[in-house]
């Protein structure tokens, strides 16, 4: 998992090279940054970087630059909720027991 006080620090002290944007797995633009550094351009465009990466939230990092693991946890949550609107419908005889173990165990497969 990439964490925020890292991107900054890779951006702060290597950014110029795109360090921080190999980090952050946007190979090609750390590409461009390596193919152009020599004109001062990515040093201009890392610090601006490192400004943004500064002032930007925790949630907002995890859901930009960790969508993989922010997305399988709200998956977590939100079929953790759903089997518990389930149980409640259940246990209000709303649903009968095979609809309730159908549900449940399609919801149990997601996550």
């Amino acid at each position: 998992m990439k964490t925020r006080t890292s991107a900054i620090l890779w951006c702060f002290f290597l950014g110029a090279f795109g360090a921080h944007k190999f980090y952050l797995g946007q190979s090609g633009w750390g590409i461009m940054y390596l193919l152009f550094f020599w004109t001062g351009i990515p040093s201009l465009a890392a610090f601006i970087e490192f400004i943004m990466l500064l002032i930007m939230s925790d949630a907002e990092f995890n859901r930009k630059f960790n969508a993989l693991i922010y997305q399988a946890t709200a998956s977590v949550r939100d079929s953790t909720a759903a089997l518990g609107d389930l149980k409640k419908l259940y246990d209000e005889g709303i649903i009968t027991a095979e609809e309730y173990e159908e549900k449940r165990k399609k919801l149990l497969k997601n996550i």
